[in-house]
Protein backbone atom coordinates (compact mmCIF):
# COMPACT_ATOMS: atom_id res chain seq x y z
CA UNK A 1 0.00 0.00 0.00
CA UNK A 2 1.27 3.48 -0.81
CA UNK A 3 0.90 6.47 1.49
CA UNK A 4 1.03 10.10 0.39
CA UNK A 5 3.55 12.26 2.26
CA UNK A 6 2.48 15.89 2.42
CA UNK A 7 5.72 17.09 3.98
CA UNK A 8 7.94 19.47 2.00
CA UNK A 9 11.21 18.06 0.63
CA UNK A 10 10.11 14.43 1.00
CA UNK A 11 9.07 11.84 -1.58
CA UNK A 12 5.44 12.14 -2.76
CA UNK A 13 4.66 8.66 -1.46
CA UNK A 14 6.13 5.95 0.74
CA UNK A 15 5.30 2.25 0.99
CA UNK A 16 3.42 0.75 3.92
CA UNK A 17 5.86 -0.43 6.57
CA UNK A 18 7.97 2.74 6.28
CA UNK A 19 9.37 4.21 9.48
CA UNK A 20 10.41 7.87 9.33
CA UNK A 21 12.69 9.57 11.85
CA UNK A 22 11.95 13.27 12.36
CA UNK A 23 15.15 14.92 13.59
CA UNK A 24 14.52 18.37 15.04
CA UNK A 25 16.03 21.01 17.32
CA UNK A 26 14.65 20.73 20.86
CA UNK A 27 12.94 24.08 20.39
CA UNK A 28 11.73 23.14 16.89
CA UNK A 29 8.10 23.52 15.91
CA UNK A 30 7.34 19.89 15.05
CA UNK A 31 3.55 20.08 15.40
CA UNK A 32 3.07 21.34 11.84
CA UNK A 33 5.07 18.47 10.30
CA UNK A 34 3.48 15.93 12.61
CA UNK A 35 -0.06 17.00 11.78
CA UNK A 36 0.71 17.19 8.03
CA UNK A 37 1.94 13.60 8.30
CA UNK A 38 -1.13 12.45 10.25
CA UNK A 39 -3.85 14.27 8.33
CA UNK A 40 -3.01 13.15 4.79
CA UNK A 41 -4.28 9.94 3.19
CA UNK A 42 -5.25 8.35 6.53
CA UNK A 43 -8.12 6.15 7.68
CA UNK A 44 -6.96 5.93 11.30
CA UNK A 45 -4.04 7.34 13.30
CA UNK A 46 -2.36 6.54 16.59
CA UNK A 47 -0.54 9.33 18.43
CA UNK A 48 1.84 7.90 21.02
CA UNK A 49 2.81 10.66 23.42
CA UNK A 50 5.65 10.43 25.91
CA UNK A 51 5.94 14.23 25.94
CA UNK A 52 2.41 15.61 26.45
CA UNK A 53 -0.91 14.42 27.89
CA UNK A 54 -3.90 13.28 25.83
CA UNK A 55 -5.59 16.63 26.49
CA UNK A 56 -2.62 18.50 24.98
CA UNK A 57 -2.52 16.13 21.97
CA UNK A 58 -6.25 16.76 21.38
CA UNK A 59 -5.63 20.52 21.48
CA UNK A 60 -2.84 20.13 18.89
CA UNK A 61 -5.03 18.06 16.56
CA UNK A 62 -7.87 20.54 16.92
CA UNK A 63 -5.61 23.54 16.29
CA UNK A 64 -4.22 22.01 13.08
CA UNK A 65 -7.69 20.82 12.01
CA UNK A 66 -6.84 17.12 12.00
CA UNK A 67 -9.95 14.89 11.98
CA UNK A 68 -10.00 13.80 15.64
CA UNK A 69 -12.59 11.11 14.96
CA UNK A 70 -9.84 9.13 13.21
CA UNK A 71 -7.33 9.57 16.05
CA UNK A 72 -6.46 7.29 18.94
CA UNK A 73 -4.13 8.80 21.54
CA UNK A 74 -1.82 6.72 23.71
CA UNK A 75 -1.07 8.89 26.75
CA UNK A 76 1.95 7.65 28.73
CA UNK A 77 2.15 10.60 31.17
CA UNK A 78 -1.19 11.03 32.94
CA UNK A 79 -1.11 7.83 35.03
CA UNK A 80 2.38 8.53 36.35
CA UNK A 81 1.52 12.16 37.11
CA UNK A 82 -1.66 11.17 38.94
CA UNK A 83 -4.05 12.99 36.59
CA UNK A 84 -7.64 11.87 36.30
CA UNK A 85 -7.96 9.62 33.31
CA UNK A 86 -10.86 7.95 31.60
CA UNK A 87 -10.02 5.28 29.07
CA UNK A 88 -12.23 5.59 26.00
CA UNK A 89 -12.30 4.34 22.43
CA UNK A 90 -9.95 7.10 21.34
CA UNK A 91 -7.76 7.61 24.43
CA UNK A 92 -5.66 4.78 25.81
CA UNK A 93 -3.14 4.89 28.66
CA UNK A 94 0.21 3.30 29.41
CA UNK A 95 1.33 3.35 33.03
CA UNK A 96 4.43 5.49 32.37
CA UNK A 97 6.67 6.71 29.54
CA UNK A 98 9.02 3.80 30.27
CA UNK A 99 6.21 1.20 30.13
CA UNK A 100 7.68 -0.11 26.89
CA UNK A 101 5.69 -3.34 26.87
CA UNK A 102 2.48 -1.35 27.33
CA UNK A 103 3.39 1.00 24.48
CA UNK A 104 4.15 -1.88 22.10
CA UNK A 105 0.98 -3.78 23.14
CA UNK A 106 -1.25 -0.73 22.66
CA UNK A 107 0.35 -0.07 19.26
CA UNK A 108 -0.33 -3.63 18.17
CA UNK A 109 -3.90 -3.46 19.48
CA UNK A 110 -4.54 -0.25 17.51
CA UNK A 111 -3.10 -1.70 14.29
CA UNK A 112 -5.05 -4.95 14.70
CA UNK A 113 -8.36 -3.14 15.41
CA UNK A 114 -8.25 -0.75 12.43
CA UNK A 115 -8.37 -1.25 8.68
CA UNK A 116 -7.17 0.85 5.76
CA UNK A 117 -4.35 3.36 5.79
CA UNK A 118 -2.90 3.57 9.28
CA UNK A 119 -0.39 6.11 10.58
CA UNK A 120 1.49 6.21 13.86
CA UNK A 121 3.18 9.29 15.33
CA UNK A 122 5.64 8.76 18.20
CA UNK A 123 6.32 12.00 20.06
CA UNK A 124 8.94 11.64 21.35
CA UNK A 125 11.80 9.17 21.18
CA UNK A 126 13.93 11.68 23.11
CA UNK A 127 11.56 11.47 26.08
CA UNK A 128 11.45 7.69 25.77
CA UNK A 129 15.25 7.54 26.08
CA UNK A 130 15.08 9.94 29.04
CA UNK A 131 12.57 7.79 30.95
CA UNK A 132 13.82 4.35 29.92
CA UNK A 133 17.33 4.16 28.50
CA UNK A 134 18.80 4.09 25.04
CA UNK A 135 19.03 0.31 24.73
CA UNK A 136 15.49 -0.39 25.95
CA UNK A 137 14.09 2.48 23.85
CA UNK A 138 15.80 1.13 20.75
CA UNK A 139 14.42 -2.38 21.34
CA UNK A 140 10.88 -1.00 21.77
CA UNK A 141 11.19 1.07 18.58
CA UNK A 142 12.38 -2.00 16.68
CA UNK A 143 9.22 -3.80 17.88
CA UNK A 144 6.99 -0.90 16.77
CA UNK A 145 8.74 -0.73 13.38
CA UNK A 146 8.15 -4.48 12.91
CA UNK A 147 4.46 -3.91 13.66
CA UNK A 148 4.31 -1.16 11.02
CA UNK A 149 5.71 -3.60 8.46
CA UNK A 150 3.37 -6.39 9.57
CA UNK A 151 0.25 -4.19 9.33
CA UNK A 152 1.35 -2.18 6.26
CA UNK A 153 1.23 1.07 8.27
CA UNK A 154 3.61 4.05 8.35
CA UNK A 155 5.09 5.90 11.29
CA UNK A 156 6.95 9.09 12.16
CA UNK A 157 9.17 9.21 15.25
CA UNK A 158 10.42 12.48 16.80
CA UNK A 159 14.01 12.83 18.03
CA UNK A 160 15.55 16.10 19.28
CA UNK A 161 18.99 15.64 17.76
CA UNK A 162 21.08 18.09 19.80
CA UNK A 163 19.99 16.45 23.07
CA UNK A 164 21.77 13.21 22.09
CA UNK A 165 25.39 12.58 21.14
CA UNK A 166 26.27 11.89 17.51
CA UNK A 167 26.66 8.12 18.08
CA UNK A 168 23.16 7.88 19.53
CA UNK A 169 21.60 9.88 16.69
CA UNK A 170 23.47 7.72 14.15
CA UNK A 171 22.24 4.52 15.83
CA UNK A 172 18.63 5.72 15.72
CA UNK A 173 18.98 6.87 12.10
CA UNK A 174 19.97 3.32 11.12
CA UNK A 175 16.63 1.94 12.35
CA UNK A 176 14.56 4.00 9.93
CA UNK A 177 13.79 3.92 6.19
CA UNK A 178 13.72 7.70 5.94
CA UNK A 179 14.95 10.69 7.89
CA UNK A 180 13.30 14.11 7.79
CA UNK A 181 15.36 16.94 9.30
CA UNK A 182 13.76 20.12 10.58
CA UNK A 183 16.38 22.81 11.07
CA UNK A 184 16.35 25.72 13.51
CA UNK A 185 15.37 28.14 10.71
CA UNK A 186 12.35 26.00 9.75
CA UNK A 187 13.80 24.49 6.58
CA UNK A 188 13.14 20.80 5.95
CA UNK A 189 15.39 18.26 4.21
CA UNK A 190 15.00 14.51 3.90
CA UNK A 191 16.86 11.36 3.00
CA UNK A 192 15.00 8.19 1.97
Amino acid sequence: MEYTLAIESTPDTVEGGTGILLLHPSTGETDRLDTEFLATDTDAMLVISTRTTAREVKQKLEYYEVDESRATILDTLSVERGYTRRQSDNVRYASAPDDLDGIVEETEAFLAEHDGKLRVSFDSVTELVYYADEERAMAALEDVLELLAEYDAVGMFHLADEVHDEETVAAFRELFDGVVELREDGTVTSEF
